[in-house]
C-alpha cells in the first residue's frame, strides 16, 4: 500500500486529469511523458470559473507575479497593471483591475498564477493530484479574449494538463524538437526549430477544446492555442516531473564526501584547457564512478527527500482551529494523517518519521499505532493498539503538534 494510505486506483485528482474513461495504468504506460492525449466528459466547473476569475482580479488583493498579461507571444510589464494598494496597506504592486479589464479588452490574455496557493478547490486539487502522480505539481489560468492568442508555439519543460473551464479554444500540438526537455533547456534555446516545426509539420493534434476535455501534453512537445468565438479559459496543471538527471545530480552532490574528489588542482591549472584537463580528467571520473557505485539507496534517498517532497505542500492547516483541536484533545477525538503529507516510516528503536524537513523519533512501543496513524484512516483516540489510553493522548498530541494529524 502506498504510504499516504490509498489503494492504487484511488487516484481521483489524476482521473480526473484524464477524462473519458481511459485505464490509468493504461495512460502511465502508453502516454505519460511519451504521447499527447486528448480526452472528453470532464466536468471542471467547481474547480475555476470566469466568476472565479473576476473575483481573485477584484476583491483578492493579487500581486505580482501571481498575475501576467501577454498577446502574441509579448508579456505586458508588471507596472502597466499594478499599484499602490491605498491606504493602510504599504503595497506598491497590488493587481488593479481597471487596467486589467482595459488590457482584456484590447485582446491580452490574462494570466493566473499558482492557483495552487491562492483558490481553495484548487489548493486541494493540487494537494490530491501531487498525491496521485507523485510529481510536484502548479496550477495556472489562461483567460483569452475571444479571436486571441497569448502565445505562440513554444514548449514547456514539465507535463501539462490542460483542463478547459469555458469557451473554446484550438489547439495545436506537434512531436517535439528536443525530447525530455530538463528545467534549464527553455525553449527558446531552440526558437528557430520550434517555429519551423510547427510551420512545417503535420500535428499530433489539431482539435478544438470545450468545456469538460482536458489535453496532456507531454514536455517537450510543442503547442500553441487561439480563442474562438468567445471568451475561453483553461487551467494549465504542470506537473514538475520527477527526472533520472535528478538522480544524477544528487549522487553527483553525495560525491563532495569523498576526500579526493576535494582536493585542489594543481597550482596555475587552467580549467578552459582542454590539455591541462587531461591530465586530471580521468582520475576525477574514476574517483566519481567509485564513489557513485558505492552509493547506497538509504544514502540517497534523505537528500531525495529534502529536494523534492517540499515541491507541494500538504493540505492547509487553519492555525487557530488546529491549536484549539489539540488543546481540547480527549479519547474519542477522531484524527487522520494530513492529506498530501509526504513521509517515510522507519520501524526500530527508535521508530523513525521521516518527513521533507526534519525526523521525528518516538519509543519503540509507538511503532503499532503509528503504523495505524499513518495509514491515512480515520482513526478514534482510545482505540490505538498496544497504547493505553494516556500513551495514545500523548503520542496524538505530539503528532498534532508536528501537524503530522489533523482532527477528522
Amino acid at each position: 500500500m502506498p504510504e499516504s494510505g490509498m489503494l492504487p486506483d484511488e487516484r481521483p485528482a489524476l482521473r480526473r486529469c484524464v477524462a473519458g474513461g481511459l485505464d490509468l495504468d493504461e495512460f502511465g504506460r502508453s502516454y505519460w511523458g511519451a504521447r499527447a492525449l486528448l480526452s472528453h466528459g470532464g466536468d471542471y466547473s467547481d474547480l475555476f470559473s470566469l466568476q472565479d476569475a473576476d473575483e481573485l482580479l477584484s476583491r483578492r488583493g493579487l500581486r505580482t507575479p501571481f498575475l501576467r498579461l501577454a498577446k502574441n507571444g509579448t508579456v505586458v510589464n508588471d507596472s502597466q497593471f499594478t499599484g499602490p494598494a491605498g491606504v493602510g496597506a504599504e503595497i506598491n504592486d497590488q493587481v488593479r483591475d481597471d487596467k486589467v479589464a482595459a488590457l482584456f479588452a484590447s485582446g491580452h490574455t490574462v494570466v493566473l498564477q499558482a492557483l495552487h496557493r491562492t483558490w481553495p478547490a484548487l489548493v486541494d486539487f493540487a494537494t490530491q493530484l501531487s498525491t496521485d502522480a507523485g510529481h510536484p505539481v502548479q496550477i495556472n489560468a489562461y483567460i483569452t479574449p475571444a479571436e486571441s492568442q497569448g502565445f505562440s508555439a513554444h514548449y514547456d519543460v514539465h507535463d501539462v494538463f490542460v483542463l478547459q473551464v469555458a469557451g473554446e479554444k484550438h489547439w495545436t500540438v506537434h512531436e517535439p524538437v528536443h525530447a525530455d526537455p530538463l528545467r534549464n533547456q527553455p525553449w527558446t534555446d531552440h526558437s528557430k526549430a520550434v517555429a519551423a516545426a510547427a510551420r512545417d509539420r503535420a500535428p499530433v493534434i489539431d482539435e478544438v477544446l470545450r468545456p469538460g476535455d482536458a489535453l496532456y501534453v507531454p514536455r517537450g512537445f510543442l503547442h500553441s492555442a487561439k480563442a474562438l468565438g468567445g471568451v475561453s479559459a483553461h487551467l494549465t496543471v504542470g506537473m514538475h516531473t520527477l527526472t533520472r538527471y535528478l538522480l544524477v545530480q544528487e549522487l553527483a552532490a553525495l560525491a563532495a564526501d569523498e576526500p579526493s574528489l576535494r582536493a585542489a588542482l594543481p597550482l596555475g591549472f587552467d580549467p578552459g584547457d582542454p590539455s591541462q584537463l587531461a591530465t586530471v580528467l580521468d582520475d576525477v571520473a574514476s574517483l566519481l564512478i567509485k564513489r557513485i557505485e558505492q552509493t547506497t539507496p538509504d544514502a540517497l534517498a534523505p537528500r531525495l527527500r529534502r529536494r523534492t517532497w517540499s515541491g507541494n505542500r500538504p493540505a492547509p492547516l487553519p492555525p487557530l482551529a488546529h491549536a484549539a483541536a489539540i488543546a481540547g484533545l480527549t479519547a474519542g477525538t477522531t484524527v487522520r494523517l494530513r492529506p498530501g503529507l509526504r513521509f517515510h516510516l522507519v520501524e526500530g528503536d527508535p521508530v523513525r518519521l521521516q518527513l521533507a524537513d526534519r525526523t521525528i523519533s518516538l519509543p519503540k512501543a509507538t511503532s503499532a499505532a503509528l503504523s495505524v496513524l499513518c495509514s491515512g484512516a480515520t482513526v478514534t483516540v482510545g482505540d490505538l493498539p498496544d497504547l493505553d489510553e494516556a500513551d495514545q493522548l500523548v503520542l496524538v498530541r505530539r503528532l498534532l503538534t508536528e501537524a503530522v494529524l489533523t482532527t477528522a
